[in-house]
């Protein structure tokens, strides 16, 4: 996902704002909960404001403060709140963030709190990725979700006379291979078939490599986790080295977000790049006149298209005061109807199974349909239960899969990273 860039002196300015906003004593007998959205793109943070309220307006005697926060920031700030008594009361984040703060005892389990319409509306495999613990306590309502698709330069795709593939024919991790590298051939000096934008490669990597059968993540009998790399876990990120070493992909976006690579992609300098689901509307927004693009399904293994998601969250904070008020907040933003505007406020795709029938999700414009097929392949990430995977993930994996993709290191060493020095990582947060 896109996140924005902000400063720790912000979040914490951030921090005390957000804590001051419902604290002012007042003695109305007016409940007054703070909602921290981290909703960043104009239409989604119109889409939340909006229906705030909406309920403000139809419940006076409850009322919701909307504190903005940033997905940049979000861990260490709600470390800080937790630990200060001054979280939120309702907290939007993510479901591989969750773990830390639902076994610290941070976040309130919502099973006695949640309507059963709501429960029944999001599939078993989408509260997975918010369940935790022996006891399977769920800690957040896991309600948008975005797959990774590939956005094709549409005329450079249909020209070159490659198969298009669709979700019920995607390519292969093979076939994907060597159309890059056909792809790359016709298009000519300094143009490559696919940029990997990888400033943040664990997720794709991890997320991806579901469809091969890649896991990583192997919780023992005694419930600890470890870490063993696989040959299936070897496909994607294989790949991905492979087209770097035979320039059907630069090196040179490797370290870039997925914003830094439109504009060689406008400009016809990659034909491919694999994208959260989301970035379609900057492309709509950014795409110069004339510019025409298509929603292609990330390549398929042995497990299909399988991938990994960490869908976004809504939690309520254990010591908020105000947990039944706030659950009944939650059942009236996620609402089906309410689920949808969020989801095309972020154009991407809600969990539920009603605001997912919706038709405007299934229209062919900007890849719609294409992402809706894909949803019910969508399952929870690798990582998604694992504690200490934030260290892992900064000061073990995240080297390591750079160094890897750029050729500063090879695939036995990457698994010895990603193995040894992973599981010396996670064995701490194990501990009895």
């Amino acid at each position: 996902m896109r996140r924005r860039i902000l400063t720790l002196t912000a979040a914490l300015a951030l921090l005390v704002t957000g804590c001051t906003a419902g604290e002012d004593d007042r003695d109305d007998g007016v409940v007054r909960l703070r909602f921290q959205s981290l909703a960043w793109q104009q239409e989604s943070v119109e889409a939340n404001r909006q229906l705030v309220k909406e309920w403000n307006a139809a419940h006076p005697d409850v009322q919701v403060d909307y504190v903005q926060g940033s997905w940049d920031s979000v861990h260490d700030q709600l470390l800080t709140s937790f630990e200060g008594g001054e979280a939120p009361d309702i907290i939007h984040d993510a479901s591989d963030d969750l773990a830390d703060f639902a076994y610290g005892g941070d976040l309130a389990d919502l099973r006695p709190l949640l309507s059963e319409r709501l429960r029944d509306d999001i599939p078993a495999r989408s509260w997975e990725t918010t369940t935790f613990g022996s006891d399977k306590g769920v800690y957040g309502v896991p309600f948008l979700q975005e797959p990774r698709v590939i956005i094709a330069n549409r005329k450079i795709i249909e020209s070159s006379g490659v198969r298009v593939p669709t979700p019920e024919k995607p390519w292969t991790w093979t076939e994907f291979r060597q159309i890059t590298q056909d792809l790359t051939r016709s298009m000519g000096p300094g143009r490559y078939a696919v940029a990997w934008p990888l400033k943040e490669p664990v997720s794709v990597s991890l997320n991806l490599g579901l469809s091969a059968g890649g896991q990583l993540f192997h919780r023992e009998a005694d419930g600890r986790v470890t870490v063993r790399f696989t040959e299936a876990d070897a496909v994607v990120p294989g790949t991905v080295h492979d087209q770097v070493t035979d320039r059907t992909a630069p090196r040179t976006t490797l370290g870039s977000g997925g914003s830094d690579t439109l504009p060689g992609f406008f400009a016809g300098k990659y034909a491919m790049v694999p994208l959260g689901f989301a970035y379609r509307q900057q492309i709509a927004q950014q795409a110069p006149k004339g510019f025409e693009w298509t929603v292609l399904p990330a390549p398929a293994g042995n497990a299909g298209l399988t991938q990994g998601v960490s869908p976004q969250t809504l939690s309520i904070s254990e010591d908020s005061p105000y947990k039944k008020e706030a659950a009944a907040f939650l059942d009236f933003f996620l609402r089906p109807e309410n689920m949808v505007r969020l989801a095309r406020g972020d154009w991407m795709l809600p969990t539920g199974t009603a605001a997912l029938a919706d038709p405007s999700l299934h229209t062919a414009r900007d890849g719609w349909a294409t992402g809706a097929a894909v949803a019910e392949q969508l399952r929870p990430a690798p990582a998604q239960s694992v504690r200490g995977y934030p260290e892992w993930k900064d000061k073990v994996a995240t080297p390591a899969f750079q160094e890897y993709y750029s050729g500063a290191i090879d695939g036995t060493e990457l698994r010895r990273r990603l193995v040894a020095d992973g599981n010396r990582v996670l064995a701490r947060y194990q501990r009895k």
